[in-house]
Parts: C-alpha cells; structure tokens; sequence
C-alpha cells in the first residue's frame, strides 16, 4: 500500500448523507410554542413543540407560495402559514386548512403536504431523521435515534457547541486526526511539542464505522493524568466514529467513567456545528471534570475552529489533500466508508466496510 495518498474532495467527499440522524437544535433551544428555525443538510427546517411537550420538525417552506412557515404562528396543534393562512399539522406536515377556499372547492386540501421529518429527542437534543431534501415519509421506518451511553443511574452532563467555517469532510477528518494535537492543542494542561512521542493502536471494524480497540489512555496528556490521579484506579479508553458524523470516547476506571459523543452536523455545504456531549459518575460533587469540560473544552474547540478558518484559506486554490499513513489512515478510511455506504444506496445492496479485520496503526503524537 502506498504511503502516500492524495485524496480528492470532488467525488463522492462532497455528496450529503441521507438516511441518518441529526441534532437540529439542543432542547433548550425550542421552548413554549416558539418556532424555531434551523438548517440540516443545506435543507431549512421550522422546529417546535405540541401542547404536550413533544419536537417536531417541518420543512420551512409553505408548499403553497413557499414563504416560510417559521414567520407564522403555533397554536400547540398546527402551524399557520403567515402569508395565506394555511395550517398544516405539525408532525405530518398534513394541510388542514386553506382559507382562500370556498365551499364548492374541488381541491381537497388533505392531500396537501409540508414536508415533515420524523424527531426524538435525547442528551439534550432534537434528533430529525433526515432521509430526503423534500421531507417525504422515509420508505421504512427510521432506526432508534442515537443515544450517549451511560453505565450508572446517576451522572452528570455537559454539553459544548460551535460552528465551522468548512464542508462537513474537512471538520470530520479533522477530529480523528491524531497528530495535529502538539502543534495546535499546545497548552500546559494538554501537551506540546516535547512531548511528542509514538503510539500504537489497535482499531477493528464496527457496523457504519471503525472502533480503537480499548487501549490506556495517552501518557502525555493532562487531563487523563488527572483522571488516574482522583479515580486511584488504572483507566482504559475505547473511541468508536460512525457513519454519517459521530465520534464516542468511553474512559472506565474501575467503577467511575466518562462517556461522551462528538458530532459535525452539515448545515450547509461550507458550513458545520460541532456539538460535544459528556456525560460522566466521577466525583459529582467535585467540579474537576465539570472545570475541565467547561472551562479548558472550550478553550480546545477555538483552537481547532481557528485551524479550519485557516486551513480554508488553502482549499479555495487545492481540492486535493495528501493522506500519509499511518496517521493519517483513520481519514482514509471515513473517506471510503462514506463512499461504500453511498455506493450501497446507489446499487440497493448491503454496505461493505472497508475495514475487514483487526489493524494495528502507528504514529508519533
């Protein structure tokens, strides 16, 4: 195998995955009966909740002069339209009334659909399953929506969020990147560059995606090195990606653990949010895990905002990227998982990972 790989973003890199799960908004975000607009997937989208609580999602546009349904008005039941008056149901996006019709009216406004996508909601998120740009009913019924797994009832939880100036690609590649910790994550608390050293890892192929066999976590950072210190219990770290967007890191110390989930959502074609969600038992009553997400996690998402508002200054003259194995190898991989699933959609046959069996990577980090 080549060491060296150029990598093209103009092929399948750059098609929209359909057929999966999204976080549209956090659940603090949609209150009352405010309507909410978002965008998933360049498709524009109105959120909500019914008298009973319960998210939903329609395609922000009104099928009838497509004004967006977000400017009108929620009565728990039904969006109305606020430029003609039509209210369409909120989950199904079924037309109920238009008021413009008279009696003797042939259209039956019944068959009249707003585009709807199916939602749960979990972690702190409203999940919309987005299968089609049109909002049409998906051809079966969507799998359970994602969900962080705990390993205790009681724990606690924190959530972090950014936008990325970039197409979804860029950002995921560049959050199973490896190597670029010391040089751009450089901080006391973290690493830097003297502390660059080699690792190996086991990875082994997962249904949609890849997983790093458990491992110990990296000696040269900070935070795990805390971790061991007030847990008094050896830690092993497990990190899973899947298909379309999602990164999980679980870290168990005897009875303690930390589990959480990084996603890049697409929003549009050169836009991404990253949403990370931690959820973790580890001395709840002292803040040190608490301090680390809120106070130094954020500080480690600019650093990497910063890098992908740089780094598109580049891609506007190069759509071409050199992929170096091994470091580089968890990229290639994304690439071409992203590609069998695609191709398994095109044929209408079941997905080939491309990780057929257990494979060991080195690199210096």
């Amino acid at each position: 195998m080549s060491n060296v790989n150029p990598m093209a973003t103009n092929d399948h890199t750059r098609e929209m995955m359909w057929g999966f799960w999204y976080p549209a908004l956090r659940s603090e975000q949609v209150r009352g009966r405010k309507l909410e607009r978002a965008m998933l997937l360049d498709v524009p989208l109105v959120l909500g909740r019914d008298a009973a609580g319960k998210a939903f999602a329609l395609r922000d546009v009104c099928p009838h002069r497509a004004f967006p349904l977000s400017f009108g008005q929620f009565d728990g039941a039904t969006v109305e339209c606020a430029y003609h008056g039509w209210r369409f149901e909120a989950h199904t996006g079924q037309c109920q009334v238009i008021p413009s019709l008279t009696a003797d009216s042939k259209l039956k406004c019944e068959r009249i659909y707003a585009g709807s996508f199916p939602c749960e909601e979990h972690d702190g998120y409203i999940w919309c399953f987005v299968s089609n740009p049109e909002g049409r009913s998906p051809d079966v019924a969507p799998p359970a929506a994602p969900e962080l797994p705990t390993f205790s009832p009681r724990y606690q939880m924190a959530h972090l969020w950014a936008d990325l100036p970039c197409g979804v690609d860029q950002a995921i590649i560049g959050l199973m990147d490896p190597a670029h910790g010391p040089f751009v994550h450089q901080a006391w608390w973290w690493r830097s560059r003297r502390s660059i050293r080699e690792k190996e890892k086991r990875f082994e192929p997962i249904p949609n995606g890849f997983r790093m066999s458990p491992h110990a976590p990296s000696a040269n950072s900070a935070p795990y090195k805390i971790l061991k210190l007030i847990t008094g219990e050896p830690a092993t770290t497990m990190i899973d990606f899947v298909l379309p967007n999602q990164r999980f890191e679980q870290i168990r110390a005897g009875r303690y653990w930390l589990s959480s989930r990084t996603t890049v959502t697409p929003v549009r074609s050169d836009l991404c949010r990253l949403d990370f969600c931690a959820a973790w038992n580890i001395l709840t009553w002292f803040p040190v895990v608490s301090f680390i997400i809120h106070v130094l996690g954020p500080r480690f998402i600019r650093q990497d905002t910063e890098v992908i508002e740089k780094q598109a200054l580049g891609l506007k003259y190069d759509d071409r990227m050199m992929l170096v194995d091994d470091a580089d190898r968890q990229a290639r991989w994304y690439f071409e998982l992203k590609a069998a699933y695609l191709e398994s959609k095109r044929i209408g046959a079941p997905m080939q990972n491309p990780l057929s069996g257990p494979v060991t990577l080195r690199w210096r980090s």
